[in-house]
Protein backbone atom coordinates (compact mmCIF):
# COMPACT_ATOMS: atom_id res chain seq x y z
CA UNK A 1 0.00 0.00 0.00
CA UNK A 2 1.62 3.52 -0.86
CA UNK A 3 2.24 5.66 2.03
CA UNK A 4 0.69 8.86 1.85
CA UNK A 5 0.79 11.65 3.69
CA UNK A 6 -1.07 15.02 4.26
CA UNK A 7 -0.50 17.17 1.39
CA UNK A 8 0.02 14.25 -0.85
CA UNK A 9 -3.09 13.34 -3.41
CA UNK A 10 -3.74 9.47 -4.53
CA UNK A 11 -5.01 11.85 -7.90
CA UNK A 12 -2.48 14.67 -8.43
CA UNK A 13 -4.57 16.22 -10.71
CA UNK A 14 -7.23 17.08 -8.76
CA UNK A 15 -5.35 19.73 -7.15
CA UNK A 16 -7.05 22.17 -9.47
CA UNK A 17 -10.77 20.81 -7.73
CA UNK A 18 -9.57 20.78 -4.17
CA UNK A 19 -8.24 24.34 -4.40
CA UNK A 20 -11.02 25.22 -6.45
CA UNK A 21 -13.66 23.42 -4.04
CA UNK A 22 -11.99 25.62 -0.57
CA UNK A 23 -12.30 28.98 -2.31
CA UNK A 24 -16.39 27.93 -3.05
CA UNK A 25 -16.74 26.71 0.31
CA UNK A 26 -14.84 29.47 2.15
CA UNK A 27 -17.20 31.76 0.07
CA UNK A 28 -20.40 30.47 1.29
CA UNK A 29 -19.44 30.35 4.47
CA UNK A 30 -18.58 34.29 4.73
CA UNK A 31 -14.67 33.38 4.95
CA UNK A 32 -12.37 35.20 3.48
CA UNK A 33 -9.48 33.11 2.02
CA UNK A 34 -5.79 35.44 1.99
CA UNK A 35 -4.63 36.08 -1.39
CA UNK A 36 -1.06 35.56 -0.70
CA UNK A 37 -1.63 31.74 0.03
CA UNK A 38 -0.59 32.63 3.81
CA UNK A 39 -3.45 30.78 6.00
CA UNK A 40 -0.83 31.32 9.33
CA UNK A 41 -3.15 34.37 10.34
CA UNK A 42 -6.37 32.10 10.14
CA UNK A 43 -8.34 30.61 12.97
CA UNK A 44 -8.49 26.72 13.44
CA UNK A 45 -12.22 27.13 13.77
CA UNK A 46 -12.45 28.64 10.22
CA UNK A 47 -9.94 26.06 8.65
CA UNK A 48 -11.63 23.43 10.55
CA UNK A 49 -15.23 24.57 8.76
CA UNK A 50 -13.96 24.41 5.38
CA UNK A 51 -11.80 21.09 5.72
CA UNK A 52 -15.02 19.55 7.02
CA UNK A 53 -16.93 21.15 4.50
CA UNK A 54 -15.00 19.49 1.87
CA UNK A 55 -14.96 16.40 3.38
CA UNK A 56 -18.40 16.30 3.84
CA UNK A 57 -18.81 17.12 0.01
CA UNK A 58 -16.55 14.44 -1.27
CA UNK A 59 -18.57 12.05 0.80
CA UNK A 60 -21.48 13.11 -0.70
CA UNK A 61 -20.48 12.97 -4.54
CA UNK A 62 -18.99 9.62 -3.45
CA UNK A 63 -21.90 8.11 -2.12
CA UNK A 64 -24.22 9.55 -5.09
CA UNK A 65 -21.66 7.51 -7.27
CA UNK A 66 -21.99 4.49 -5.99
CA UNK A 67 -25.83 5.01 -5.97
CA UNK A 68 -25.21 5.54 -9.91
CA UNK A 69 -24.08 2.51 -10.16
CA UNK A 70 -26.49 0.18 -8.48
Amino acid sequence: MANNRNGNLVVPQARAALEQMKYEIAGELGIQLPQDGYYGNMTTRDMGSIGGNITRRLVQMAEQQIAGRR
